[in-house]
């Protein structure tokens, strides 16, 4: 890698530290490129991204950002799961590492707060921000629902005492 591409990889890096929600930090060695390219794809579908850079220019992206804290994660073979959403790189990354064991998660930061491997693991299991969308549409939508049944309720009873004395009249 010449010097143009690693001074434009940091800026790149730099770039997404800037926007994203969270950073997920794991090592990868051992992986098969098979492997690798499946939980690239796997936090892809979910809206975020896998990076491979060297340590030394993933310490310098990080620089100035709020993910400053987490440049100590980066010894060995790692590798960065990122996303937009704060839930969809963790809950990928841990679901991917209990299947795989040669991705080891070592930790994390949500913006300036920084996670160990507990806490990446801990921040999976919240629901994403679509579920809770989806819930809060739901308890709104709920009232609405059981007012509409309350009011029409009155009227099907009626309804239904009027047929069973129509069904006894012609029974009889």
């Amino acid at each position: 890698m010449d010097r143009a591409a690693k001074s434009e990889l940091v800026t790149t890096l730099h770039n997404v530290f800037k926007d994203t929600g969270l950073v997920v930090v794991a090592h990868y060695a051992g992986m098969t490129v098979s492997q690798m390219t499946d939980y690239r794809q796997q936090v892809k579908e979910a809206g975020g991204a896998v990076k491979v850079a060297k340590n030394r220019l993933a310490k310098l992206a990080v620089k100035d950002t709020s993910y400053d804290s987490i440049s100590d994660l980066f010894k060995g073979p790692t590798c960065l799961a990122y996303s937009k959403d704060p839930i969809a790189a963790a809950k990928i990354s841990v679901t991917y590492a209990k299947g795989n064991e040669k991705l080891i998660i070592l930790g994390g930061a949500m913006g300036e707060t920084v996670l160990d491997a507990n806490g990446v693991k801990a921040l999976a299991e919240l629901p994403s921000l679509d579920e809770i969308r989806g819930t809060l549409i739901g308890l709104l939508n709920a009232p609405a629902t059981k007012i509409a049944r309350t009011v029409t309720e009155p009227g099907a009873q009626l309804a239904r005492v009027i047929q069973a004395k129509a069904s006894q009249g012609e029974a009889a």
